[in-house]
C-alpha cells in the first residue's frame, strides 16, 4: 500500500471553487465572489484562494478582468483542454475528425430527430437561405452554423454534442471563411444543406451520411480555393 499524502490548502480550495462552477452554482458568463469574500466564505487565507483563482484560471474556467473581477468562462476542464488541442492542431487533422463527426452526427439524427429537431433545422435552413439572398454574410454565418449544431442537437447522442461542442470555434471560422462561396452556392446542386435536412427528415441514414460528408467536402475545396 502507498502512504497516503496529504492535500495542500490551495488544492482543497482548487476543488471547492471548481465544484461551484460544474454544479452550475456558479453559472458561465457569471461574477465570482471577490477575493476577500471567498476567504470568509472558505475560512482560509488569501494567498491560499489567490492560489486557487489562479489555477482555474490557468486550467481555463475563469478568467480575471482587470479592475471588473472574475468570470466563469467555462464548466467542463475536459472541453477546455480539447479546444485548446484542437486551436493548435493541423487544419487538415481537424477537417477530417470533422468529417467524421458530422457524419456520425448525421446518421443519428435520421434516426432520433424528433418533430421539434426537424421544426428547428427547417427554421435554421430557411433563414440562412434568407441571409445568403440579401448579402448578410454574419446572419448566414450564425444560421449555418446553428444548422450543424441542430444536426447534431437532434442525434441525442449527449457524448457527441459534448466532443463536437469543442469544435464550435473551428466551425465558426470555417464558416465564416468560406461564407462568400458558400452563399453564391446556396440554393444549388452544389450545396447540399438542403438535401441532408431531407434525409434527416425521411429517416434515411445513408443518405444523411453521403450529404453531411458532401458538406464537409465542399467546405474543405473552398478552404483551398
Amino acid at each position: 500500500m502507498q502512504p497516503i499524502q496529504r492535500r495542500s490548502l490551495v488544492d482543497t480550495v482548487v476543488d471547492s471553487l471548481q465544484s461551484e462552477i460544474t454544479s452550475g452554482t456558479w453559472e458561465v458568463g457569471s461574477r465570482i465572489p471577490t477575493e476577500a469574500e471567498l476567504v470568509s466564505q472558505l475560512g482560509v487565507s488569501r494567498p491560499s484562494v489567490r492560489e486557487g483563482v489562479r489555477a482555474l484560471v490557468q486550467l481555463g474556467l475563469l478568467e480575471t478582468r482587470q479592475g471588473d473581477g472574475t468570470y466563469v468562462v467555462a464548466d467542463d476542464p475536459t472541453a477546455v483542454a480539447l479546444r485548446r488541442t484542437i486551436r493548435i492542431a493541423d487544419t487538415r487533422e481537424v477537417m477530417r475528425v470533422r468529417r467524421a463527426l458530422d457524419a456520425l452526427a448525421a446518421r443519428e439524427a435520421a434516426e432520433h430527430r424528433t418533430p421539434d429537431d426537424l421544426a428547428q433545422l427547417e427554421t435554421a435552413l430557411l433563414a440562412r437561405r434568407v441571409a445568403a439572398r440579401r448579402g448578410d454574410a454574419a446572419a448566414f454565418v450564425d444560421r449555418d452554423v446553428a444548422f450543424h449544431l441542430g444536426v447534431v442537437a437532434a442525434s441525442h447522442n449527449q457524448l457527441l454534442a459534448g466532443i463536437y461542442a469543442s469544435f464550435d470555434n473551428s466551425l465558426h471560422s470555417a464558416v465564416t471563411s468560406n461564407a462568400p462561396g458558400s452563399m453564391s452556392i446556396e440554393s444549388t446542386s452544389a450545396d447540399r444543406h438542403e438535401a441532408l435536412f431531407f434525409a434527416i427528415r425521411d429517416r434515411d441514414g445513408d443518405a444523411a451520411q453521403a450529404a453531411a460528408l458532401a458538406v464537409v467536402e465542399r467546405s474543405e475545396e473552398l478552404m483551398e480555393d
